[in-house]
């Protein structure tokens, strides 16, 4: 998979979305997707409380929780590490976030959405910012996505 210059982040982007987006590019190798090992979370500390990997599964097509930081915990209230997306959002096939997520995982190009939330539906008033990057072992087959969200407005008061 040759590396593609025809995704492009919006000019009103976050700068820690574009921080993102240069650090991937810069650990893209001149063939194919960066993998799990070019990327040092030494290089954006700043950057880890707001990241989460998702591990793809393929044949069929699922995502499971390989890491998730520390304000995407605190924001949802809890840590889904090792759970399958479908498990803690039964509904999450239906959903956009289900639809950019196969997207990026079978095309191997970056994806960018702002949009409410899945872990607090009804809540109009919080948005997230998202930066969806694709990342392959061999080059080839995307086997995580690192994403990272930013989101507006308040986590819920917890029970």
């Amino acid at each position: 998979m040759e590396r593609s210059g025809s995704f492009t982040l919006p000019p009103n982007s976050d700068p820690k979305i574009r921080e993102l987006f240069d650090y991937w590019l810069a650990i893209h190798p001149e063939a194919g997707l960066p993998g799990r090992q070019h990327l040092d979370p030494m290089d954006i500390p700043r950057l880890l409380p707001n990241i989460w990997m998702l591990d793809v599964k393929q044949d069929p097509l699922c995502f499971r929780f390989r890491l998730v930081g520390t304000e995407i915990v605190r924001f949802t209230g809890r840590d889904a590490t090792g759970l399958c997306l479908a498990e803690v959002y039964p509904d999450y096939k239906a959903t956009e976030a289900y639809r950019v997520h196969c997207a990026c995982a079978r095309s191997g190009e970056p994806a960018y959405r702002r949009s409410g939330v899945l872990s607090n539906p009804g809540r109009r008033h919080i948005e997230a910012e998202r930066l969806y990057l694709p990342l392959a072992e061999n080059g080839e087959r995307v086997d995580i996505l690192l994403i990272m969200t930013l989101y507006t407005g308040e986590p819920p008061p917890r029970q």
